[in-house]
């Protein structure tokens, strides 16, 4: 009697088993991380082509310009928001913030100023444009300026986490997160398939040749 051959078949179905388990379960991670990155990896690879072609896409940047002048009880607020040490960034006073927003159409409550003798200037980035404003201390004159670089500079913008907040910052994190678990899954997912598909290591080392020998050849 050949005694090896139950022993051969049980660990081969337990091998076959501990495969089929972790296959499952590669898959169920691929396609839950897949769909969570799906439309961040759509966003991100399309501003990757407009960010490496940013020259050749025209870019006509829309100024819209403002002047107001401060009540004169809001100048009093302006007075009193002046920092102790205006060497350092200070905010305005909430009532006096609270109206240059509603007039300008901008969020300025919660932003630093920049305090000098003569004037205070507040910056304001934003994706996809830009915009300031300069109160004149002694006069309580305003100027404002906004500018619009328009929708492929947003998407840029955000591309690059520039001038986009905290949550867009943990967004970019978690977005990574779930792209690193795609990536790894997939790599898994590979080994378990090579053996019926021979190309898979020879494509998976083409992916790493081709950038590495383009940034030794022809990145100075």
């Amino acid at each position: 009697m050949n005694h090896g051959a139950p022993s051969a078949a049980t660990h081969g179905r337990s091998v076959g088993k501990g495969r089929a388990y972790w296959l499952k379960t590669l898959h169920q991670w691929h396609w839950i991380s897949a769909a969570t990155c799906l439309i961040g990896m759509l966003l991100f690879s399309a501003t990757g082509i407009t960010l490496n072609h940013a020259a050749q896409i025209d870019a006509n940047p829309q100024v819209t310009r403002q002047t107001l002048q401060l009540p004169p009880g809001l100048q009093q607020h302006l007075a009193a928001s002046a920092p102790s040490d205006e060497r350092r960034p200070a905010p305005l006073q909430a009532e006096l913030a609270g109206w240059l927003s509603a007039q300008l159409a901008v969020e300025v409550e919660g932003r630093d100023a920049e305090w000098s003798a003569d004037e205070v200037y507040v910056s304001m980035p934003r994706p996809g444009g830009d915009a300031w404003l300069r109160i004149e201390r002694e006069t309580g004159a305003v100027e404002f300026e906004r500018t619009d670089r328009g929708w492929v500079s947003y998407l840029n913008d955000l591309h690059k986490g520039r001038h986009t907040g905290v949550a867009w910052s943990w967004f970019i994190d978690v977005f990574a997160v779930a792209c690193l678990l795609f990536s790894v899954t997939g790599l898994f997912i590979l080994k378990l398939h090579a053996a019926n598909r021979p190309t898979t290591w020879p494509l998976l080392a083409l992916g790493l040749v081709i950038p590495l020998l383009l940034a030794l050849l022809f990145i100075h």
